[in-house]
């Protein structure tokens, strides 16, 4: 990762690191969050290549996490933004963002920095600055 290794603070059990999950926490993790799922092989190969990525724990347990890929100079792509449904409504994902964002204050001027919002979640990201790019711009994908 870019950041320059791990970083890790406690508040009341909880632990915010920043280095990915392993790849089996964050297959996991997505399938309990609802997110799509991935292969066992495109997580081995993607999660260390993350620019950056913060994860939550409690106990040990992964309760939250969230990355940023991209090839490291112009572009930037929020993804992998997940909390465990049982740990939901506790401000996990705000901390998550919070935690991205300041990462992306270290980014070069005039980086692109995008991301895809599934329903009521762009309430969150236009929190930390996100704007729609509608109608200039639409965000599309290859289904495979």
């Amino acid at each position: 990762m870019l950041n320059g290794g791990v970083r890790m603070e406690t508040t009341s059990k909880l632990d915010i690191r920043h280095e990915q999950p392993s790849v089996e926490q964050y297959l996991a993790l997505r399938k309990e969050a609802g997110l799509s799922e991935m292969s066992v092989e495109g997580a081995t190969i993607g999660l260390p290549r993350s620019i950056f990525a913060v994860t939550l724990y409690e106990e040990n347990n992964l309760i939250g996490m969230g990355r940023v890929i991209g090839d490291g100079g112009c572009f930037f792509q929020v993804t992998d933004i997940a909390v465990k449904p049982s740990h939901q409504g506790r401000g996990l994902g705000k901390l998550i963002m919070q935690e991205i964002r300041k990462f992306l204050t270290t980014v070069p001027d005039k980086a692109y920095v995008s991301l895809i919002a599934d329903g009521e979640a762009s309430k969150l990201y236009a929190q930390y600055g996100f704007e729609s790019v509608m109608p200039h711009s639409q965000g599309m994908f290859l289904r495979r």
